[in-house]
């Protein structure tokens, strides 16, 4: 046995089937531009890699040290930051957001109809800290989800109130007074639909401490755990490390959408998405995953206590259930079977069900294919990072998944 097995418990040859399947499936066939993938095991990197390019127009392979929109892997740290919040006793799970946001209390709840025909009725209860960390709130995404248009009276409304459209430059009070107008599309705590509710969560996290959201992440995440490279937008000293962006054509070919030289990302927005704003490295995010992987601490820095962390990633669906029976919409970046869904996080439940290893084990993605995981049992954690739009084209997560879990020999 190799060192680098004696310290991870992962066999170093079983681990470069990831290599090969990579190369194989992904690079060779240029299903994807490129990609990043990072391994380790108690504490000791056991993998990482890049391969195929960063951009293809000017031919740039991929750089360890690329830069990716990280798009709803922002939804986790975004979580964590407003629970650090909920430990220094600004709030408790079940209290109503009310309290900060009284223009909530006027919230209603869609029953039938449209437009001047819409009948709504009060909620049964405020939504709660706990809905909007966990998607249990009644919002939505405006119809805005990759490849899916206006689907409900409800989301008509966003529209119509320009609640985050492109374009708009609402302050975070603007933004939670806008959603006040809209009627939940059903009754808080009863169902799952992914939503807006962390870019609410980024709201509250704005309003809460008195700091702008993204020197509160820098304060209190980034500068602590060294994650230098990620933030709302790319540099100008640090494009020519930012990826390029596709989407898969009916050709099956890529086709370039967002261009680093020319992409919003380079610009500092006005409103900070707590729901999909960041951009970052694979360094970056291994960084926050190894700091969740050790109970909320990293090299001495502590963001977050490891029973609060503990809390997150357990399942807080009503009466335990999966996404499976509370879900409503099929995007976002998770399978439904076997799946919990914590605060800010999802977690297996269920390997049967879920058809892959590491049972409670919890992680997101983003809309660009990017994935990650921690799983708490096997000590371990991993990253992977691509520019392919939207997730789901492949199951990245289930694949790497296979490939990891079966190099586990201790």
């Amino acid at each position: 046995m190799d060192a680098q097995s004696q310290w991870t418990g992962l066999d170093a040859g079983r681990l470069e089937r990831i290599t090969d399947h990579i190369e194989r499936n992904y690079i060779a066939s240029q299903k994807i531009m490129g990609c990043q993938v990072a391994v380790a095991r108690h504490g000791h990197l056991a993998y990482q890699k890049s391969f195929g390019s960063m951009d293809l127009e000017r031919n740039k392979p991929m750089a360890d040290d690329a830069i990716f929109r990280i798009y709803s892997m922002t939804k986790p740290i975004t979580s964590v930051a407003l629970m650090t919040l909920y430990e220094k006793g600004y709030f408790q799970l079940n209290d109503p957001i009310s309290r900060y946001v009284p223009s909530w209390k006027n919230h209603r709840v869609w029953v039938s109809g449209e437009g001047e025909e819409m009948v709504t009725e009060a909620p049964k209860r405020p939504v709660s800290f706990r809905d909007v960390l966990s998607h249990t709130g009644g919002f939505t995404y405006g119809g805005g989800l990759p490849g899916v248009g206006i689907q409900h009276p409800v989301d008509k409304i966003y529209r119509e109130l320009k609640i985050r459209s492109s374009g708009t430059a609402d302050t975070m009070e603007g933004f939670l007074d806008k959603l006040a107008q809209v009627p939940l599309l059903y009754q808080p705590g009863e169902r799952w639909m992914y939503s807006l509710s962390t870019d609410i969560c980024g709201a509250l996290v704005e309003i809460i401490s008195g700091k702008p959201f993204a020197e509160y992440l820098q304060d209190e995440i980034f500068g602590p755990l060294g994650m230098n490279d990620t933030s709302f937008f790319v540099a100008p000293d640090k494009i020519d490390r930012f990826c390029a962006n596709y989407q898969r054509g009916p050709d099956k070919k890529l086709k370039l959408i967002d261009d680093p030289a020319t992409s919003d990302f380079t610009k500092d927005p006005a409103f900070k998405s707590g729901g999909g704003g960041l951009t970052g490295t694979i360094a970056d995010y291994m960084k926050f995953c190894e700091m969740l992987r050790r109970g909320g601490e990293l090299d001495g820095h502590r963001v977050i206590g490891p029973r609060t962390l503990a809390m997150m990633h357990m399942n807080h669906l009503a009466g335990g259930k999966d996404l499976t029976q509370l879900a409503i919409g099929s995007f976002s970046e998770t399978s439904n079977e076997g799946v919990g869904f914590g605060l800010g996080f999802a977690s297996t439940m269920d390997e049967v069900s879920t058809g892959s290893l590491g049972v409670g084990d919890y992680y997101w993605g983003g809309a660009a294919s990017t994935i990650f995981l921690v799983d708490p049992k096997e000590d371990l954690t991993m990253a992977f990072m691509t520019q392919l739009m939207p997730s789901g084209t492949f199951n990245f997560r289930g694949q790497l998944k296979s490939l990891i879990y079966s190099a586990i020999v201790d």
